[in-house]
């Protein structure tokens, strides 16, 4: 699991990237906000930690930034703010979970664990998708029947991504914005392809005409 971490105290930032380094996760430490911008436009982070008081964009900018170009990917705001008031702005940003300093490690961990568990984050073996129907997303792989079906690395992390947003519409800006670099985005026929391909297999998956895609449980 890749993580982004924007935190200018550079002496915190060094002992949080080392402590999740034990933890198993990569970590990318930034101290500007438009370091980390130009990072994240350019390559995929399942987590973003983001602290509010940096230079150039700060946590707050940057994360409206990312949700208005339909950049979902999970964030955690760290602050030493104690007003209820930012409290409300990072969530109505579009955060999912807030983490004052001085926090502790356990803290830290704790926050990581519930948006890993909320969003599967950590890819799972193998999930049931239905009758007979089961996804390998490690191998990129479904089993349909006892049968395998491989898939391509891009067709798995279309179907992971619609399976973790199951019971909405998924954008195809959503789409591209999260599961391809800025500068290799794919033609709607090639979008178009990956989901006719799923859906020889995944019935779950459903098109909502002029708007995106969707897993629909069955």
């Amino acid at each position: 699991m890749k993580i982004l971490l924007l935190e200018d105290d550079t002496m915190l930032g060094d002992l949080v990237v080392d402590h999740l380094a034990e933890k198993g996760y990569e970590v990318d430490h930034f101290v500007d906000g438009e370091d980390a911008e130009d990072a994240i436009l350019s390559q995929k982070y399942d987590l973003l930690l983001l602290d509010v008081n940096v230079p150039g964009i700060d946590g707050f900018e940057l994360l409206a930034s990312l949700r208005a170009r339909k950049d979902m990917t999970p964030a955690v705001m760290i602050t030493a703010r104690n007003r209820s008031a930012d409290l409300k702005e990072g969530f109505d940003l579009g955060c999912d979970d807030y983490i004052r300093k001085p926090f502790e490690f356990e803290e830290l961990d704790v926050r990581i664990e519930h948006i890993v568990r909320v969003y599967g984050l950590k890819k799972e073996e193998k999930i049931e998708l239905g009758d007979s129907l089961f996804f390998e997303s490690l191998h990129h792989r479904l089993v349909v029947d006892g049968e395998e079906v491989p898939l391509t690395p891009k067709a798995s992390e279309v179907l992971h991504y619609l399976y973790r947003h199951a019971g909405r519409i998924v954008s195809r800006d959503e789409l591209i914005q999260n599961l391809w670099n800025y500068d290799e985005q794919p033609s709607d026929a090639t979008l178009r392809s990956y989901i006719k391909t799923l859906r020889k297999h995944v019935p779950n998956i459903v098109t909502e005409r002029g708007v995106g895609y969707g897993f629909k449980p069955l």
